[in-house]
């Protein structure tokens, strides 16, 4: 009997030492999936002022287990494995959104202040109805399809310029002109506007290398211009699944732009593009190293002040490094005043923002050795390979646009004069199935440009 007790005693301790180690095995892995449950809560809520962060984006498989609570007064969230294992915690800072980290981050510096005066579409009437525009418009939303399968597409919202004027707008339930949204990868295109700006001050130039101090090897070579393409040869997988390095970057990382930088070559730089979030928090931080200005506040500085986009945050790592691969909040017409922005080649309010033909040459591919894209250039994908073919031949060959995880898109139509946002929430259908491009394709025949 005491035999038989010592060995179920003894069997006992090696479950619990078996559960225990194997825990703290996966405990780097399931960070990264507290870290996504408590960043997405606080920006729902403290960003975006919805009240839903469990519905509002991405499912995360650790759900059944999580346990978190937003902390409203205290401006954060925390998550955790029930109720006590792989506890993460985002700080709210106003200005500069949710950072996920061990402690509240104390050295942001002042946001800089936004006002709408540059903007008109902050300020600008609903637009007149127009029969054929509204019937595109809520193709796009779904009318027609039935509950279920509208609820699937997902649209949250659209807005269309022509001519810069305001002529199509519409929004789900529970959202409006003045909710904020995610754009996820869009902010890719919104860090090549930055890189932009940086160029038309001379403070940087697309040929520099020698980025980072620690890049004493090959990485040397890397120039700025590969990082906005994706074609600076650092390993890297984008795959969002927990463990893979993007989401270990996101929701794991203090220093995102170090974790990336950190990454073996996997290419010769410039021979093989690669979509790489990592390239692109590595160039932000490329940036603010550069600037005048207090790392985080760099984006508000730079463009968001003087295009008046009021409700834009780019959220902050640990370090204060803007997270430009994936984490610009903004309404809908702001993203359509960054669409605006772009069509114009960077020229707002009279004043030239960024080196003249900057649109021309971020929106031409370049040619590599190996390519996984199809049309991605300086963070803006584009409609014209370099062979002369089309990736999406119903629209114009001009055509370019930002793009976004689960249906985000700024679509830019230079010679329709046209700009079209849709923002939503899509993680069940293939980016054809969005209706977006067949919503573009209406508008730019509607309406089509003189000459």
């Amino acid at each position: 009997m005491r035999l038989a007790l010592r060995i179920v005693a003894a069997l006992l301790v090696l479950v619990v030492v078996a559960l225990v180690g194997g825990y703290f095995y996966a405990r780097p892995l399931l960070e990264t999936g507290t870290g996504y449950a408590a960043h997405n809560s606080c920006a729902v809520v403290l960003v975006a002022g919805r009240d839903d962060p469990d519905s509002d984006l991405p499912d995360n498989p650790l759900v059944p287990f999580l346990t978190g609570y937003v902390n409203e007064a205290g401006r954060s969230s925390t998550s955790q494995i029930l109720f006590t294992l792989s506890t993460q915690k985002a700080w709210y800072t106003r200005g500069f959104g949710c950072t996920v980290g061990a402690e509240r981050p104390t050295d942001l510096g002042e946001a800089t202040k936004v006002v709408p005066d540059t903007n008109p579409l902050s300020t600008a009437e609903s637009p007149e109805p127009d029969a054929a525009v509204d019937a595109a418009i809520a193709r796009a939303f779904g009318d027609g399809l039935g509950a279920e399968r509208a609820a699937e597409l997902g649209t949250r919202g659209i807005v269309v310029l022509k001519g810069g004027q305001l002529i199509g707008e519409r929004y789900a339930a529970g959202f409006d002109r003045e909710t904020p949204q995610l754009g996820w990868s869009m902010s890719k295109s919104v860090a090549n506007l930055l890189v932009g700006r940086m160029v038309h001050q001379d403070r940087i130039a697309i040929n520099d290398s020698e980025l980072r101090p620690e890049w004493t090897d090959e990485k040397r070579a890397i120039t700025v211009d590969q990082l906005m393409r994706g074609t600076s040869g650092l390993t890297w997988d984008e795959t969002y699944s927990l463990g893979t390095p993007i989401t270990q970057m996101l929701y794991s990382e203090p220093d995102m732009a170090g974790f990336a930088a950190s990454q073996p070559l996997a290419h010769q730089p410039g021979s093989y593009q690669q979509y790489s979030s990592g390239g692109t928090n590595i160039l932000c931080s490329v940036l603010t190293d550069l600037a005048d200005a207090p790392d985080a506040d760099l984006p508000r500085q730079q463009l968001f002040a003087p295009l008046g986009l009021t409700s834009a945050t780019l959220e902050v790592d640990a370090t204060g490094t803007p997270v430009c691969s994936s984490y610009l909040w903004a309404t809908p017409r702001d993203w359509a005043t960054i669409g605006q922005f772009a069509l114009q080649d960077g020229v707002w309010a009279g004043e030239r923002l960024v080196p003249e033909g900057w649109m021309a040459s971020s929106t031409t591919v370049a040619e590599v050795r190996q390519s996984e894209e199809q049309g991605y250039a300086a963070g803006w994908w584009v409609n014209r390979k370099p062979d002369g073919t089309l990736v999406k031949p119903d629209l114009p060959e001009d055509a370019f646009w930002a793009s976004g995880h689960d249906g985000q898109r700024v679509y830019v139509v230079p010679s329709a004069d046209l700009v079209v946002v849709r923002l939503g929430f899509t993680p069940e259908l293939e980016p054809a199935q969005l209706r977006t491009d067949e919503l573009v394709a209406e508008l730019v025949a509607l309406a089509p440009a003189e000459g």
